[in-house]
Parts: structure tokens; C-alpha cells; sequence
């Protein structure tokens, strides 16, 4: 493979750039999809200058401009070491697997790449042994996980989970053998150097780009703060993709969590450790168990306790698993003791741990996250810093108590952009009201270049959005049954190939339980009965199939082609009021003297809308219907925000103009534009 000579100091890379895109350029030779985009040029220069001048570049790009090569082109182009985050795994993968093998051969440059994970898709050696050789009984089913994944080991290269296919992804015992940064004992373990997540840190320190995700991004960032267990090397250049997902992701991070689980798992491995062969004396050995038992009891108690006390303070049935409650000092005083008493257990357990043997491996490791989880619960219980919020959060059995950020423009500022010499975020919606004003201000963005690209798609044609008129408000007790109603009018125009998005569970169940028993005889898919990659495999395998689902399925989900014609949205998607985190944003902003509803949940609910909007043309040759079925879009003021927010497809009310629509072929609208 030929290379492309060093740039002159005296030429930019825009130049070398804009001649790789050019008619005739390196990409219109080598690759066959390849088509010429003035807008595509235009963003791909952009990230030139930014990769020569550093500073921030903000780059809304429409679909179908092919923003990932627009950005992928100057990086190889430049030689630079550049960090690219994406929002989702499947475009991480789509860059790693598909496009950077693709523009090697294309541009004729030689350079290499890591695709980085998190710590948790990445078997850790060290804990699998201990499992594997542990005497403890175990099912016969657990067993045979064991021996496929010994068997596996003899050939994985890179130790990621993804490479066992008949492993299940929920399989609750990989969390034992993961690399989680919580479990890992560093430098101290005996197989650092073999360690998957070491070689794969070595791998992207020598490597031109690195490719990881908003939630590696994020979780390796707060890190950062304790100095430890970081795995993203240094980079001065970085590409943020899918841009728009950073807040909400980076507010998941910078935060704090503990749950029951967390306990279990602690006394859990310090079990494991004093069943394995370390050298400690019988008697410490016995003191271990003795206070390892008292967590478990305690942690019982403590957690009964939480639970009676939400309970008390909103009703047995009041609370619905994944819901998040807001909590205070005040909520945790009745049960303060029960908290105390864990708290100081915890500290008998870090200092037994302190008094052993540091040569054996796991002592530091546990004593460590035995400190760091009874400073995390002491500030929890607290409750009273206001740069955070507090809340109780239930899921499945676990029961979580977290503290969240509400601003985090100041954190990612600190830990991203100003670490960075040069930064480009871009995603297809980051404006609202035309302006990039909404975005910068959450991500603490000052000074920045913009640049906006309309999508290439020709929505005139290819799509049209209709309103019905009739709807009662969503706030209404009428309105699931007038959409359910709605919904089966509408499918039957569409011969189903529908998504129907909703912005909670409570609607999605009663509107299909109305469409489950019309007489419609599509085959109908509904979030929560199988995996997300199961439901969008069947869904685009099925004829005629419609999709049911929540704010899962409003983003990083591509259906090209008819089986999917119809996107339905319910309600104008804003962030419930009643969320904790939402609420204490409001609070803040309205404490500063500004319109939160304007200012802040307008336009993240208009983001959300083209997000949901955003999954039904994906290519030039898709055609479909955009419905929203919330009546506010007409009757309220704020509803021309929304309306400005659409695409620029033609505007119905009647449901004539859908059966009009579909019965146009779609060769005479492609021909017509």
C-alpha cells in the first residue's frame, strides 16, 4: 500500500483534504458508494482546521451527509493521535470493522486503530481462575459457562465477552470474572501484564485512532479524579459523535451509586478470598469471616429499612420499579442508625484488611472499595451538597441509592474539553430555534466554531408528517384509548411497518392493549419481550411487522428500506417534572431568575422529538409517514417551537393524504425529485 508523503508545513491539511473528495479524488476511485456532497467537503475541511489550529468545532449534520467519513478522512489524512467517542457500540463498530478498513485502502495511508470497550465486556484473569478452581458447589449450568469460557481462553486474542455466542448477555456470573474497575487490583496482580484490559490499553497507546464509546468516555473521565483505573490513553484531538447523548451520559458518571448490590459483591470477594490459599493466620482469617457475616446483616437492615421508609413516605404501590424518588436529609434521619451501623462496619472491615499482609494481592483492592463505599454512603446519607441531587432509585431487586450532578458543564469542561488541543462534536440535532446556544451552555462550551448541514434527503418527497386534529390533550384519561383508535386507522393506511414510540410504559401497555384487540392482523412486537437486538432482528425479518416501544428505541436505531414506513409518536416528549434529576435542573434555573420551561425543557424535548423522528428516513430511497399525536402541537404556544422543528415535509391533517401518499410508488417519487 503506497503512502501519502508527510504535509508540507507550507500547505493545510484542508487542501489535502478537500483533493481526497474532490471529483475524481481518492474516495471517488477506490470506493464504489462513494458520492460527491458539497456539504460533506464543507464539514470535512471544517475538521481540518481544527486538527491544524485546535479549538472546539460544532458540526450539526443532517442524515445523509455522511458526516463519519467527513470527520474520519482529515484525522487519517492528518497523523494525528485522535480519540473518537461514539454514542452507541453499532457505530463504534460500523467505524472499526467497516469504514477505517475501507478509507485505509482508499487514501493510501498506513495507521492503526484500537476499539476500546468497557472494563466490564473484558474477562479478567486473575478472578476467573479464583472462580474457576474454587471448591464451592455450583450448578451444573454455571459449570458449563466455566468450562466454555476455560476453552475460549486458549484462543481469544482480546478476552471480550462478545466473542462467546453461547454465553447469554445477562449471564449474572460474569460479574465475578469481569475487569471491572472496582474489582481490579492493578498493578499488584500477579497477570497485569496478560490482563485483556492492559494489552488493550498498550494496543491504543500505540495506536493513530482510538475508538470507544460516551460511556467509556464518560466512566473513564471520573476516574481520572482518583487517579486509578483509567484505561484511555492520552489524546490530544478527539471527535465526539452523537453528540447530543454527552450531558445525559456524563450525569450517569460523575455521580455516585450504592445499592445492595454493591454490599453483596464486597462480601462476596472477601469471602472468596479467604477461601483461597492466602497465608493469614486462623485467627485473622476468623475475625474476617465474623465482620464479613455482620455486613450481610446489616446490610439487610439497612436496606429493609430504606425500603419501609419509601414505603412510608409515598405508599407501598406508589412506586413503580425504575422510577427514581428525591430524597433529602430528612428522609434518611428515622433510620440514621441503621445507616451508621453500616458505615462502621465497613470501617472494622477496612482496618482488619490494613492490619494483614500487604503482599497478598486482593487485601489493598478490598480494603480500598471498602473505604470508598463507606465514604460514598456517608455522602449519600448526608444528602446535602447542592451542587447534587439525591435519589432513591429501584430496579429489579436491586434498591440504589445515588447522587447525580445537575450542572455538569463545569465537570466536562474540566475533564474533556480542557484536556483536548482541538475537539469536534457533532450529531444530526444539536440546534434548537437555530441556534447552537441550548447545547453549548449545557456542555460549558464558550468559544467554538459552528457549522450546520441540512439532511441531503428530500423530505418533500419522501416523506409527509401528519397531526390529527382530533386528539384529545395527553393529559387527558380519554387520550390512550383516542390514540389507540388513531394508531389502527393509521396502520391500516401503512399496512403496519410502524414504530409507535411513547414516552412511558403506562401509555404504550394501554395503547396496545386497544391495537392488540382490533382487528388488525399485523404481527405486532413489543418492547420488554425480548433483548433490543432481538426485537429489531424480527422486526426487520417480519413483513408488515409494528414495533412498540419507549425512549430506548428513540435513538441509535436504523430500519432502512419499507419495513419501516411509519414513525408514531404519542406526546411531545418532555423529561417528567417528577424525575429527580429533571426537577432539581428546573430548580437550579429557576433560582438564577430564568424560565426553566422555556430555557431547558422545551428544548430537550425538541432534540428528543428529532431523535424519534430521525428513525424513519435513514436513505435516499426511504419513504414514509411521521405522525405525532399530541394535540399541543396546535393549541399551544410553545407548539410552533415543535412545528419549526420538523422536517420539511408536507403538513396533513387528513388521513385521505396518507392513502394518497403510500399509493404513489416510490420509483415516481425517487424519479420526481
Amino acid at each position: 500500500m503506497s503512502e501519502i508523503s508527510s504535509t508540507p508545513h507550507t500547505t493545510r491539511l484542508a487542501d489535502h483534504v478537500a483533493d481526497a473528495f474532490k471529483e475524481g479524488g481518492a474516495l471517488a476511485r477506490s470506493l464504489t458508494i462513494f458520492e460527491q456532497r458539497h456539504s460533506q467537503t464543507e464539514m470535512s475541511t471544517a475538521v481540518a482546521d481544527i486538527l491544524d489550529d485546535g479549538g472546539i468545532l460544532i458540526a450539526e449534520a443532517g442524515t445523509g451527509i455522511g458526516k463519519t467519513l467527513a470527520y474520519l478522512v482529515p484525522i487519517i489524512l492528518s497523523r494525528k493521535r485522535v480519540l473518537i467517542s461514539t454514542g452507541t457500540k453499532n457505530l463504534q463498530e460500523q467505524i472499526y470493522f467497516k469504514d477505517l478498513p475501507a478509507l485505509q485502502e482508499a487514501l493510501g495511508v498506513r495507521f492503526t486503530a484500537t476499539y476500546m470497550k468497557g472494563r466490564a465486556n473484558y474477562l479478567c484473569l486473575h478472578r476467573f481462575e479464583a472462580e474457576y478452581q474454587n471448591p464451592t458447589p455450583r450448578s451444573a449450568t454455571d459449570d458449563a459457562y466455566l468450562t466454555t469460557i476455560k476453552k475460549w481462553l486458549a484462543v481469544t486474542e482480546t478476552g471480550d465477552r462478545a466473542e462467546l455466542e453461547n454465553i447469554p448477555e445477562d449471564l449474572p456470573s460474569w460479574h465475578d470474572i469481569s475487569a471491572t474497575n472496582e474489582n481490579c487490583i492493578g498493578r499488584e496482580c500477579t497477570q497485569y501484564e496478560e490482563c485483556f484490559v492492559t494489552r488493550m490499553r498498550q494496543r491504543a497507546s500505540a495506536s493513530d485512532l482510538v475508538i470507544v464509546n460516551h460511556h467509556l468516555l464518560c466512566a473513564d473521565a471520573a476516574v481520572r479524579q482518583s487517579a486509578y483505573g483509567e484505561v484511555i490513553p492520552t489524546c490530544d484531538y478527539a471527535v465526539i459523535d452523537e453528540a447530543h447523548q454527552l450531558e445525559e451520559i456524563a450525569t450517569q458518571y460523575f455521580g455516585l451509586s450504592v445499592s445492595n448490590y454493591r454490599f453483596d459483591e464486597l462480601a462476596g470477594d472477601t469471602d472468596r478470598f479467604l477461601t483461597g490459599d492466602q497465608v493469614i493466620s486462623a485467627e485473622e482469617k476468623d475475625d474476617l469471616q465474623k465482620i464479613v457475616r455482620r455486613i450481610r446483616e446489616r446490610t439487610q437492615d439497612f436496606f429493609a429499612a430504606v425500603l419501609s421508609r419509601r414505603n412510608e413516605l409515598l405508599g407501598t404501590f406508589a412506586y413503580k420499579a425504575g422510577e427514581r424518588m428525591r430524597v433529602s436529609t430528612e428522609t434518611f434521619e428515622p433510620i440514621a442508625e441503621s445507616g451508621l451501623a453500616l458505615t462502621g462496619i465497613l470501617g472494622t472491615l477496612e482496618a482488619n484488611l490494613a492490619h494483614l499482609d500487604s503482599s497478598v494481592e486482593e487485601v489493598e483492592a478490598l480494603a480500598r472499595r471498602a473505604r470508598e463505599i463507606k465514604e460514598q454512603l456517608q455522602f449519600l446519607l448526608q444528602a446535602d451538597d447542592s451542587a447534587y441531587v439525591f435519589y432513591l432509585e429501584m430496579r429489579g431487586r436491586g434498591l440504589f441509592l445515588r447522587a447525580a450532578p445537575i450542572d455538569v458543564s463545569s465537570i466536562v469542561r474540566e475533564f474533556l474539553w480542557g484536556r483536548m488541543n482541538g475537539t469536534v462534536l457533532t450529531s444530526a440535532t444539536l440546534t434548537v430555534d437555530n441556534s447552537f446556544d441550548y447545547f453549548c451552555n449545557r456542555l460549558g462550551i464558550d468559544d467554538a466554531h459552528e457549522i450546520r448541514f441540512a439532511s441531503e434527503f428530500d423530505f418533500t418527497q419522501q416523506a409527509i408528517v401528519y397531526l390529527p386534529s382530533q386528539m384529545p390533550d395527553p393529559r387527558a384519561p380519554d387520550f390512550p384509548e383516542a390514540a389507540g383508535l388513531e394508531v389502527i386507522e393509521i396502520l391500516k393506511r401503512t399496512k403496519g411497518r410502524a414504530f409507535v414510540l411513547f414516552t412511558s410504559y403506562a401509555n404504550l401497555r394501554l395503547v396496545h392493549a386497544i391495537v392488540k384487540h382490533s382487528q388488525l392482523n399485523f404481527p405486532i412486537f413489543v418492547q420488554g419481550d425480548a433483548p433490543k437486538f432481538s426485537l429489531l432482528q424480527d422486526f426487520r425479518s417480519t413483513p408488515n411487522a409494528v414495533l412498540f416501544a419507549t425512549s430506548s428505541f428513540w435513538q441509535g436505531v436504523d430500519v432502512a428500506g419499507e419495513a419501516l414506513s411509519c414513525v408514531i409518536i404519542d406526546k411531545l416528549p418532555f423529561a417528567s417534572p417528577r424525575d429527580p434529576i429533571t426537577a432539581a435542573r428546573i430548580e437550579m434555573i429557576a433560582d438564577r431568575g430564568d424560565n426553566a420551561f422555556t430555557t431547558y425543557q422545551i428544548p430537550l424535548a425538541i432534540l428528543a422529538l428529532q431523535q424519534g423522528l430521525g428513525r424513519l428516513i435513514r436513505n435516499k430511497r426511504d419513504r414514509g409517514v411521521l405522525v405525532i399525536l399530541d394535540s399541543r402541537i396546535h393549541t399551544k404556544s410553545y407548539g410552533k417551537r415543535f412545528l419549526a422543528s420538523l422536517p420539511p415535509a408536507p403538513l396533513t391533517s387528513e388521513m385521505a393524504d396518507l392513502e394518497q401518499f403510500f399509493a404513489i410508488p416510490s420509483e415516481t417519487q425517487v424519479e420526481g425529485r
